[in-house]
C-alpha cells in the first residue's frame, strides 16, 4: 500500500446542524438544490454519493434504485442514519476517497458536493471516482470556485496576495482548496471524464443581500443566472455534470465491494466482517455501516 494524500475528517463535528440548519445557509442550500436537479439524471440504478455528510442531498436521489453514501466520518453517516432511516435502498459505506472500495461498472451515476475543495489531489480522487463507474455513467461535480468575483475584487485591491486568474489550487485553510475552473476540467479530461454542462452558483452569497432581500427571490435570480455557466464561470461554487469515457459493463450480479488495500474483488459481504482472501484484511460492519478505512 502506498501512502495517500491528507483527509478532511469531520469525525465528531456537528457540521449539519452547525453549519446548514443553524448557520444561516439557506439560501446556498436551495440554490444548491436547483442545480443538482437540474443536472440529475432521470433516474438509475445504484447512485453514488461521495462526501455525503449528514444525507442533506440524499432525498434528491430518490429515483435511484440504490443509494451508497460514502464518508469518511463514521459518525457524519450516523447522522445520516437517523435523518433517512436504515431503508434496505441506502447503504452507508466509511471509506477514503483515494481508495474506493468499489468495483469498476459498481454505478450509473455519482455525485460529488462540497467535497473537492477538501482534496489535496483532487485529480487522484478523480481518477477513483472514474473507477467505479460503468460506461456513459454520469457524474456531478461541484467545486469551490477560485476565480469567484469577491476573490478578483480583494485581489485588485491588494486584500489578498494570491491570484484568482492563475491556475493552481490555493489553500486559504488547512484542507480547504480554491479551483480555477481551467484545471477543473482539464483533469475531468485527464480522468476521462467528458464534460456536458457547467452551472454556476451562489451568484448572491453576500450577507448584506441576503439579510435584505427575501430567500425565493434571491433563489430565482440565482436561477436564472446559472446557465451563464456556459459561457463564463466568476461564482464561488460551480456545478458539473460530466459522462463516463469508458467501456465498463455494469455489474449485473454479486458484491459491488473490493478490497481498498489490494484491489481484490469482488469480496463477498459476508457482514458483520468482510474479509479480504488476498492481503487478509479485514473490513467490520458496525450498525449498518461498512468500514472500509484503511488504518
Amino acid at each position: 500500500m502506498t501512502d495517500t494524500p491528507p483527509i478532511c475528517s469531520y469525525e465528531g463535528s456537528d457540521y449539519p446542524t452547525s453549519f446548514w440548519e443553524q448557520g444561516g445557509r439557506a439560501y446556498e442550500d436551495e440554490c444548491e438544490s436547483n442545480a443538482l436537479l437540474k443536472l440529475l439524471p432521470k433516474g438509475g440504478s445504484r447512485m453514488l454519493e461521495l462526501g455525503a455528510g449528514g444525507g442533506r442531498n440524499t432525498l434528491k436521489y430518490s429515483d435511484f434504485d440504490q443509494i451508497v453514501l460514502l464518508d469518511y466520518s463514521v459518525s457524519q453517516l450516523e447522522h445520516a442514519q437517523k435523518r433517512l432511516g436504515k431503508k434496505t435502498c441506502y447503504r452507508f459505506i466509511a471509506a477514503d476517497i483515494y481508495r474506493l472500495p468499489f468495483m469498476p461498472g459498481a454505478f450509473d451515476c455519482a455525485t460529488m458536493i462540497r467535497t473537492l475543495h477538501h482534496m489535496a489531489n483532487p485529480r487522484q480522487a478523480l481518477e477513483q471516482v472514474h473507477g467505479t463507474l460503468q460506461k456513459d455513467a454520469h457524474f456531478i461535480l461541484e467545486y469551490a470556485n477560485k476565480r469567484n468575483l469577491k476573490a478578483i475584487l480583494r485581489y485588485w485591491l491588494r486584500r489578498q496576495d494570491w491570484n484568482p486568474f492563475s491556475p493552481e489550487p490555493v489553500e486559504f485553510a488547512e484542507l480547504n482548496y480554491d479551483f480555477h475552473p481551467r484545471s477543473i476540467r482539464r483533469w475531468l479530461a485527464e480522468t476521462s471524464f467528458r464534460l456536458e454542462r457547467t452551472l454556476t452558483v451562489s451568484h448572491f452569497r453576500v450577507s448584506a443581500l441576503k439579510a435584505r432581500i427575501p430567500l425565493k427571490i434571491l433563489v430565482w435570480m440565482d436561477s436564472v443566472l446559472q446557465p451563464t455557466g456556459a459561457l463564463f464561470q466568476y461564482s464561488p461554487s460551480v456545478f458539473t455534470r460530466s459522462k463516463a469515457v469508458t467501456t465498463v459493463k455494469p455489474i449485473q450480479d454479486g458484491s459491488i465491494f473490493k478490497c481498498p488495500n489490494c484491489d481484490f474483488g469482488p469480496l463477498e459481504d459476508t457482514s458483520p466482517q468482510l474479509n479480504c482472501p488476498r492481503c487478509h484484511k479485514s473490513y467490520p460492519v458496525r450498525g449498518g455501516i461498512y468500514d472500509f478505512r484503511l488504518k
